[in-house]
């Protein structure tokens, strides 16, 4: 590996981080416990932090949590939107992911067919 993929490789890393630790109009909690990294969320992470840095969203943060306890319905998206009900996603894989931040995040329609519950 060269020095300049090396640097390219800490950039986006570094942007990654950025992504995941500001405060924000939204926040996305991705379960990354085993049952939801095995089923898929590690590409729904890497999807949706994509997808966020494509569309320059700067309000928008993605955290982890770790089991929800739902494991048939892993991966698992939540979405916090201040003053809004939580929206959780279920059975979610990098394609749902990339339609969500299209969908609810900009247009704030929640994708319906994806949810598994409000609250």
């Amino acid at each position: 590996m060269k020095l300049e993929d090396l640097k390219k490789i800490r950039e986006q890393a570094s942007k990654d981080m950025e992504l995941r630790q500001k405060q924000a109009r939204v926040k996305i909690v991705v379960g990354m416990g085993t049952s939801g990294i095995a089923a898929g969320a590690r590409d729904v992470l890497k999807a949706l932090l994509d997808e966020i840095a494509a569309r320059n969203l700067t309000d928008v943060m993605v955290t982890q949590t770790g089991e929800k306890g739902l494991a048939s319905h892993e991966p698992m998206i939540e979405v916090h939107e201040e003053g809004k009900d939580v929206v959780i996603y279920g059975n979610i894989d990098a394609d749902k992911a990339r339609k969500i931040i299209a969908e609810h995040i900009v247009n704030h329609n929640p994708v319906s067919e994806y949810v598994i519950e409000v609250k």
